[in-house]
């Protein structure tokens, strides 16, 4: 080791899904939504002003803040915004995680969260999913620096009931307990109404997954006021300017076309469903998700098999060597003709093996 090494912050990094690009390939390993934003992003975004780009963006990102907050019902001072939900976890974990005690979060869940712990030296434990891998309520009654719970969890996709949420939140009054809604649009329900009642709940969202911005990078954050203040000094201590202006032209206008939004999550919902049952009739298994992706294992084939396999036919889906889940394979849902493609394969597959 070098001298300077030893000032060195060291880390584990995230490891995200690939991003191949190939012709014709059908790209079902990153939970992006299959079909295009709202039709007026694209005009927003080409008639967006040059001058606009020379300038810095508005640091407050006031016109996005303000579609947010009319949308959900909430005053601006309840809402943070961030560059992806990734940044707005991040800040959260950096202005709320400061205690000596640690922070609780599954065991098996978004592999950020402990990515951002040990860069940020913030001890953290991670209860056990049980064996259909759902998260125990009772593993988080206990003293603790802070709570992060995603929901529906990832890469399981079962969804948390507001009940048993509501429960986590009640106990940890003296922490900070963050819910995690990246997938909450595809038939989960949001923690949002609880925010009345608890001074110490966080619920963030993005517009990555259910409104098609994923290459935006748009997160956002609802808590009380003096938590999004309290947000918004790190993040002024951070990086003023986080929003672009392009950004903040699309993500207005994404927030805007509700009946685009609506539409197009029915269809994911609806090919969700049909490909379960697919998926059933040749020998998979899953939780029952509520998010835009299934977390399936087949009773015959290892998914580290199927996964090579698909890959040969260009078909990407996620798989994890670890521990617990190296038998499932995580499975985006794509379009109609995406999905009847990989079953396709895999009845062809499968049954060539038999």
């Amino acid at each position: 080791m070098k001298p300077w090494e030893k000032n060195v912050r060291k880390v584990v990094p995230y490891t995200p899904g690939e991003q191949p690009d190939r012709p014709n390939m059908i790209k079902l390993n990153t939970n992006e939504n299959p079909y295009p934003p709202s039709p007026g992003v694209a005009r927003v975004l080409k008639e967006l002003d040059p001058d606009s780009l020379r300038r810095y963006p508005d640091p407050g990102a006031e016109v996005l803040v303000h579609a947010l907050a009319e949308y959900l019902g909430v005053s601006k001072q309840q809402v943070f915004v961030g560059v992806g939900s990734d940044d707005v976890l991040a800040m959260s974990f950096l202005t709320f995680f400061n205690s000596e005690k640690p922070i609780l979060f599954p065991n098996i869940t978004y592999s950020f969260y402990d990515v951002w712990a040990g860069l940020f030296q913030i001890p953290f434990e991670c209860p056990a999913l049980d064996k259909e891998f759902r998260i125990c309520t009772e593993d988080y009654f206990r003293d603790c620096g802070g709570i992060v719970i995603p929901n529906p969890n990832a890469p399981t996709g079962l969804e948390k009931s507001l009940e048993e949420l509501e429960e986590i939140i009640r106990k940890n009054s003296e922490v900070i307990v963050i819910i995690d809604e990246a997938y909450i649009d595809f038939g989960g329900t949001s923690a949002l109404s609880l925010l009345p009642k608890y001074e110490n709940l966080l619920v963030v969202q993005t517009f990555s997954k259910s409104r098609s911005l994923a290459g935006m990078r748009i997160g956002y954050a609802i808590g009380n006021e003096k938590l999004i203040q309290y947000l918004n000094d790190v993040k002024y201590s951070f990086n003023s300017y986080t929003m672009s202006a392009a950004a903040l032209a699309a993500g207005v206008e994404a927030v805007r076309d509700d009946t685009y939004f609506r539409e197009t999550l029915q269809k994911i919902i609806n090919t969700r469903e049909r490909t379960k049952k697919e998926l059933h009739r040749l020998g998979f298994s899953f939780p029952d998700s509520r998010s835009n992706f299934i977390f399936a294992t087949h009773r015959d084939c290892p998914a580290e098999e199927l996964y090579e396999a698909l890959k040969q036919a260009d078909i990407y889906v996620r798989y994890f060597r670890k521990p617990g889940i190296d038998n499932y394979l995580r499975i985006s849902i794509g379009t109609e003709e995406q999905m009847d493609e990989l079953i396709r394969f895999m009845e062809h597959y499968l049954g060539e093996r038999l």
